[in-house]
């Protein structure tokens, strides 16, 4: 079991940065792969990917964020973190903290409670 708990959530003008944090705690040390999704406010908006980190540093962003946002992490996959600049107001959603593990031959997935994050323009 991993437990995942998001922080530093809140209201910021377009432009200016913003980190996020997620503290992870349980079995960390089998987590393979760590990533933040998000979901814009509005019914049918979907939860996508922004950005994703393995174990072993590998990271991978989305299209809309690259080159403005960066995703790192500790060794010991305690915390992560989301390092975001350049902020629009299409950045605009509550930002969910992931993790996956591999045990007993199976893929076990996890997420925070989401922290909102506003873009004013």
């Amino acid at each position: 079991q991993v437990q995942l708990v998001e922080s530093g959530g809140g209201l910021v003008q377009a432009g200016e940065s913003l980190r996020i944090s997620c503290t992870a705690s349980g079995s960390t040390s089998s987590i393979n792969n760590m990533a933040w999704y998000r979901q814009p406010p509005g019914p049918g908006n979907r939860r996508t990917l922004v950005a994703s980190i393995t174990s072993g540093g590998t990271v991978d962003y989305a299209a809309s964020v690259k080159g403005r946002f960066t995703i790192s992490k500790d060794n010991a996959n305690t915390m992560m973190y989301l390092r975001m600049n350049s902020l629009k107001p299409e950045d605009t959603a509550v930002y969910y903290c992931f993790a996956r593990t591999y045990g007993n031959f199976q893929f076990y997935e996890y997420w925070g409670q989401g922290a909102p994050v506003t873009v004013s323009s």
